[in-house]
């Protein structure tokens, strides 16, 4: 959604990528929220996450202007439904494009999702704008931590729930304490609420019944280094349990070699000779969600996704593919609401078995995970949000 009130020109960035900009701003015009969340060849979870408080933003203010930073090798980046200026890489690599950016918008909040450097993030003050940054990592948070980003940043958003990422430690709580910024809030869970005629539609689709299938979701982080064979593990766990009769629902990517591998060895049959077999490719947020809201077991990577669905409430086993995921997926096992499996078929086959064939565990972990009662982190990052923009240079008049 561009600023009809700018004048909207084609710019070409130091990195050779062309995208649509606007003018700086005059005084009283809508808000404008640049977004720079880490991107590249794989994972997802911050365009996600970003993308989630982008679209509830332009519902908030419907006049806004919101634009993006992206690598152009991220799989979504040509269909993002902003504008959004393309780099060869992350923008973390791109501190001259990122700064030549804002210093032409002049956005008046920032919002680095895990990415970013300090010389960006100093350009941003210096140009007036308010300061998000968003961490789902040690490292992130660490640097967020940092005693010259925390006078630089505005609002620091930890993008998991609190038993998941850990509560304040005592320097950090010292460190705010003696700096008196930035405000600290965890977002929880990104999650599209209920939808009762998508549920239908999707259920529909899928050819199950609420409470009868086994749903797997390898996620968007599957090309992270040391797990390349996420997606085929995932997709051979899937087709192992729908050979046993097990309902089994697959959403995300397959790939060829899974369609090969099932518990016997022998070939697949086809999807006409699978009854239980049901893949359904990837799919907008808000169908998974009502998947997860309808599953009576969630196989899911450690990161976003498995937050997800116990925030919808699902018995679900945690299966890490990166490194942070191993430290999340404990805590979450420690907290009651997930079981973990290793990455890999017959580990996870095992797992689903396990839980499946003991009603009370099961059902133990969907109630432990639906009384957790995680809060709407697009609710909070919009409450931060108005806050922001009504202190931002170049606020909407209210």
């Amino acid at each position: 959604m561009t600023d009809p009130a700018a004048t909207v020109s084609a710019v070409t960035d130091p990195a050779g990528s062309v995208s649509a900009v606007t003018d700086a701003p005059g005084p009283g015009q809508a808000p404008r929220i640049l977004f720079v969340p880490v991107s590249g060849t794989y994972g997802m979870g911050e365009y996600a996450r970003s993308m989630a408080i982008a679209h509830a933003a332009s519902r908030r203010w419907q006049d806004a202007a919101i634009h993006f930073v992206l690598s152009r090798e991220a799989p979504y980046a040509a269909d993002a439904p902003f504008p959004a200026t393309l780099l060869t890489s992350s923008p973390t690599f791109h501190s001259k494009a990122v700064i030549e950016l804002l210093e032409r918008w002049r956005p008046g909040v920032v919002v680095f999702d895990n990415a970013g450097r300090t010389a960006q993030l100093r350009a941003a003050r210096r140009l007036g704008a308010r300061v998000v940054y968003i961490s789902a990592r040690p490292r992130q948070r660490r640097k967020a931590f940092r005693w010259q980003w925390m006078r630089l940043i505005d609002e620091h958003w930890i993008a998991y729930p609190e038993f998941s990422a850990g509560s304040l430690r005592f320097f950090e709580r010292l460190k705010l304490k003696l700096v008196g910024r930035p405000v600290v809030r965890y977002l929880d869970v990104i999650l599209p609420r209920a939808d009762l005629g998508r549920r239908r539609a999707i259920l529909s689709r899928a050819g199950c019944g609420a409470g009868t299938f086994v749903l797997l979701v390898p996620g968007g982080g599957t090309g992270h280094p040391g797990a390349d064979d996420a997606v085929g593990r995932f997709t051979a766990a899937a087709r192992t349990l729908a050979a046993r009769g097990v309902p089994t629902v697959y959403v995300g990517p397959t790939s060829a070699g899974a369609d090969r591998r099932t518990s016997g060895g022998s070939a697949a049959t086809g999807e006409a000779g699978e009854p239980n077999w049901h893949p359904l490719g990837p799919l907008p947020q808000a169908d998974l969600a009502e998947l997860m809201r309808s599953a009576r077991l969630i196989l899911a990577n450690g990161g976003s996704t498995l937050l997800q669905a116990i925030a919808c409430g699902g018995a679900c086993i945690a299966v890490p593919i990166a490194g942070d995921q191993i430290e999340r997926t404990r805590r979450c096992v420690a907290a009651g609401v997930a079981v973990a499996a290793a990455l890999d078929a017959a580990g996870m086959v095992q797992a689903a078995d396990r839980l499946l064939q003991n009603e009370p565990q099961r059902a133990a972990l969907a109630e432990r995970a639906a009384h957790l009662e995680l809060a709407d982190g697009v609710e909070v990052a919009i409450q931060a949000l108005s806050a922001l923009v009504a202190a931002a240079p170049h606020a909407a008049p209210r």
